[in-house]
């Protein structure tokens, strides 16, 4: 069986995508891959440039763009890898990122997910490590409870900006950018699937919440380290962010609890 099957999504990006795979191709040894790379609909370039350039690679084109999750859906439907890596296109790999988180899990079951240390180009880090939205951490930066222990304790505890990405954590969830996951772990979930109802923004929330109630335990892995590129913000994108907030907290929480959250929110 192949150790890692590793999922990535095109849409209109050709260049980043590309160097992507290539990457993953040039650095990655010692275990045995499969790259699955999902057309989400293009319409910059024909997808049957990227079977010319990578032979092995397994392309699935969709008819029409269903969004990163849908998209990863897909792929992860021709995935025949023990573990399934999710990873962006505007990434690229280093060295041998992906032997090293998938012997980081072989080595720790109760990881359900791991992500890497993604890093801007310059290698500033970037706050993969999140908590779920919560009252106490607004209330713990209201208060600047964080002031009153070592900072390298307050980062492990409110994790996202706070935390330095140092050091190897528990999260309650970690970006879509770079998400390794067991296999296995489809089977437990309903429709054997990732949930697909976001077309973009707050899959990967939502994915880690769904592992976690599973049982398994969401990772940060400090070791592994992958560039992410990541794109500007647009008005669109901001809206398409709130909406699915709005989503995720009502599927996820009760009433009183998001009014808690959201009261809280307005303070800072």
């Amino acid at each position: 069986m192949i150790d890692v099957s590793v999922v990535v999504i095109n849409y209109n990006t050709y260049a980043l995508t590309r160097q992507c795979i290539a990457s993953v191709y040039a650095n990655t040894r010692n275990i045995s891959i499969e790259v699955i790379l999902v057309d989400n609909a293009s319409t910059q370039i024909n997808p049957s440039l990227f079977k010319d350039e990578f032979p092995e690679l397994i392309l699935v084109q969709s008819v029409e763009n269903v969004g990163f999750a849908g998209g990863n859906n897909l792929g992860i439907q021709r995935a025949t890898g023990r573990y399934i890596l999710l990873l962006n296109s505007d990434t690229y790999l280093k060295d041998n990122a992906i032997h090293k988180v998938f012997d980081y899990m072989e080595r720790t079951p109760a990881a359900g997910v791991v992500s890497a240390r993604l890093v801007y180009p310059d290698g500033q880090h970037q706050a993969v490590a999140q908590r779920f939205p919560s009252v106490f951490v607004p209330l713990a930066e209201i208060l600047r409870l964080q002031k009153l222990v070592p900072k390298s304790i307050s980062g492990e505890i409110l994790l996202g900006a706070f935390f330095d990405h140092q050091k190897t954590v528990k999260a309650d969830w970690v970006w879509g950018a770079f998400f390794m996951f067991s296999a296995s772990i489809l089977n437990q979930l309903p429709g054997q699937k990732l949930d697909d109802k976001f077309f973009m923004y707050y899959e990967d929330m939502q994915w880690c919440w769904d592992i976690k109630k599973l049982g398994y335990e969401i990772h940060f892995f400090a070791d592994a380290e992958v560039v992410h590129l990541m794109g500007g913000s647009s008005g669109a994108k901001n809206e398409m962010m709130l909406k699915n907030e709005q989503i995720f907290m009502k599927s996820n929480y009760g009433y009183l609890h998001r009014v808690m959250i959201r009261l809280v929110n307005k303070l800072l």
